[in-house]
């Protein structure tokens, strides 16, 4: 009987904690009632020269690379795919996202509403907008990155503060309501989540850090505020030092450790714009980016002592960097910015590539920097 009855007693404990297990609450956002605000730009250090470089961008951007779907990755279309990175005429939320910003600040409303909506319809799959499309092979991938749907949701709350309007504000926290429950759970902002499987990834990319965005929906449930100064405390727990004032590339939330990988200087430099929008970018990180861009060495990769471990130059770097120094209303380093961005613009009049940014000779053009450059030239 002794038996019988401590069998039985297992078996209510294990339904009983099946039972709290299934019916935990999911993290639940409530609108902000405040309107969305710091998502414009509050310069305006366009001239003559560089509207007509944007417009030249922005026209080349229209003919080759927009799609009613989406954005091309690349300008030139392969038939060979890869597993892990998206190739020729493939499309990412991360296009389609940067694009919704330029029609945001540059105040296409009804071109954003209409892309807006074809983003969804392309990207959008449990709430989350997946990273990646193959229009070949009409192939949605399952999973999200987390940065692009908090670039759409930027786009959202942009739209809404230079329009002065309400218009997105419920959607905008729908989006982010999504992200509670899968990359952004507990608190803990992840890189991506598997909406087949329903698992995220153990992994924080710095650079995913769009603090800007995050506190816009701070006081949205009962422990965001907790949450967004968690993740304050990791992105600022990344500094390297004061000899490579840059942030380490991704933070692993089950061993509280930081990685020593290489750095990506485009996600480095979204750090760098990141901590610039809330006003916490160190000034050891501003000098150094100072320095790169007068001597025009950014290069394309660090190691995290501070050495080249990639060559090379790249459009979008030097727009990030610019965007950084609008951040700092520091109108000369940001002129002399976006002038190693036009620098690598194709000036061809009579080319179909005329206005893109990328190589002539090769057509090797990525959507990537052409839209990073575009967002630059509105600040």
């Amino acid at each position: 009987m002794i038996k019988v009855k401590l069998k039985n007693w297992w078996l209510l404990l294990l339904l009983l904690v099946t039972l709290l297990s299934g019916c935990q609450k999911k993290a639940v956002a409530k609108t902000p009632a405040a309107a969305p605000h710091g998502f414009t730009s509050t310069t305006n250090y366009a001239t003559k020269d560089s509207s007509q470089n944007s417009l030249r961008l922005s026209n080349f951007v229209r003919h080759n690379l927009l799609t009613k779907k989406g954005i091309y990755t690349n300008y030139l279309d392969t038939n060979k795919r890869q597993p892990d990175a998206a190739t020729g005429h493939e499309m990412l939320s991360e296009s389609s996202g940067l694009w919704l910003q330029y029609l945001a600040s540059s105040h296409q409303w009804g071109q954003f509403r209409q892309f807006y909506q074809q983003t969804k319809q392309t990207f959008l799959k449990k709430g989350l907008f997946m990273y990646r499309y193959d229009p070949q092979k009409n192939k949605l991938f399952k999973v999200n990155a987390t940065l692009d749907d908090l670039r759409i949701i930027r786009a959202l709350l942009t739209y809404d503060e230079a329009k002065h309007t309400d218009h997105y504000r419920q959607e905008a926290t729908e989006r982010y309501q999504a992200l509670l429950n899968t990359a952004l759970r507990d608190g803990q902002l992840v890189d991506f989540y598997d909406v087949g499987s329903h698992q995220g990834a153990n992994t924080a990319s710095l650079a995913y850090f769009d603090m800007q965005t995050l506190k816009y929906f701070e006081n949205t449930t009962k422990k965001s505020q907790h949450d967004y100064q968690r993740q304050m405390t990791v992105l600022k727990g990344g500094y390297l030092g004061d000899a490579f004032p840059l942030y380490a590339n991704s933070y692993q939330w089950s061993s509280s450790k930081y990685s020593d990988d290489d750095l990506n200087t485009s996600e480095a430099l979204e750090t760098l714009l990141h901590l610039a929008e809330i006003g916490q970018l160190k000034a050891t990180s501003r000098d150094w980016l100072v320095q790169r861009i007068q001597k025009r060495d950014l290069a394309n990769g660090y190691s995290v002592i501070g050495r080249v471990s990639s060559d090379g130059e790249s459009a979008a770097n030097y727009a990030l960097a610019a965007m950084i120094f609008a951040e700092l209303h520091d109108q000369e380093n940001y002129s002399l910015a976006m002038k190693s961005v036009w620098r690598l613009q194709i000036n061809q009049p009579h080319s179909l590539l005329n206005g893109g940014i990328g190589d002539n000779k090769t057509q090797k053009i990525y959507s990537y920097n052409n839209l990073t450059a575009l967002n630059a030239s509105q600040r």
